[in-house]
Order: structure tokens, then C-alpha cells, then sequence
């Protein structure tokens, strides 16, 4: 037979964890609503019209490309984080977004998709797809939404 003791401080610890993980529900990871270039145009647009294309130009799925390749050490972090950080939901998540900030970041400068125009080479005076100003690169940002 198995004893056990300190079922009480047992009980209160995950009663305390358990409220921990309740405080942040969700988050957002990418183009922010609200975050335009100088000129007002929405963020958010461009970064879908480069994702997915238009009549003119080329998907460059940067963005799924990255969900794809980085997706599945997610959960693995988020557990250790969870740990390390004594359950505290709030402070994984942010960390957690911070490190998928800088993947998608990453998968931006990084992205060697369908070439450029040589007209588009001319006017930017580079070949990067998805970086011009730097303005979208620059706008990648995140949220994480309390309950």
C-alpha cells in the first residue's frame, strides 16, 4: 500500500495553477489590425496580397511557409515555457509570441520565392520579395488577449 501526504498543499498548488493558466485566453501573431504604412495603406493588406497574390504577382506564402515549418515545435515550447515560468500563462504566451515574431521575422528576409521583375529590381534597387522599406518587416507584431 501507498501513502501519500501533503495532499492539501497538493490540492492548492494546482488550484493556483489552474488559475494561473486562465488569465490569458488567446493571441494574435502577425499584422496587428490598426498597422499602416506613412500613406495610411493597411499592413494587414499588403501582407495578404504578398501571401496569396494578386492578378499581377506571384503568391509568396511566407507566412504558411513558416506556420508549416515552425508549427510543430510550438506546443514542446509552450510546455517547457509553462514550466520554467511557474504556470504563468501570461508570460509564456508572451514569450511565446516573441519567438514567433522573430520566426515570422525571419521567414520574411528569408523568403527566395518566385524572382522579382527586373522593372521592380530597378525601382527597389535589391531582389528581396517581401522587403522594400522594411516597413512590413518592421510591423510584424503580437497580442495576447486576457479573459
Amino acid at each position: 500500500m501507498v501513502k501519500l501526504s501533503g495532499g492539501d498543499k497538493l490540492a492548492a498548488k494546482l488550484a493556483e495553477i489552474a488559475k494561473n493558466l486562465q488569465n490569458a485566453v488567446s493571441v494574435d501573431v502577425g499584422f496587428l489590425e490598426g498597422a499602416t504604412y506613412p500613406d495610411g495603406t493597411s499592413v494587414p493588406l499588403v501582407a495578404a496580397l504578398n501571401e496569396f497574390g494578386t492578378r499581377d504577382t506571384p503568391p509568396r506564402p511566407f507566412f504558411r511557409g513558416m506556420i508549416d515549418d515552425k508549427s510543430p515545435e510550438w506546443p514542446d515550447a509552450v510546455g517547457n515555457l509553462l514550466v520554467a515560468n511557474g504556470y504563468d500563462a501570461e508570460k509564456t504566451l508572451g514569450q511565446t509570441c516573441e519567438a514567433i515574431k522573430g520566426q515570422l521575422q525571419a521567414a520574411i528576409t528569408a523568403y527566395d520565392g518566385p524572382p522579382l521583375q527586373p522593372a521592380t529590381i530597378a525601382r527597389k534597387g535589391n531582389d528581396k520579395q517581401l522587403v522594400d522599406t522594411g516597413h512590413m518587416l518592421a510591423s510584424v507584431d503580437y497580442a495576447v488577449k486576457k479573459s
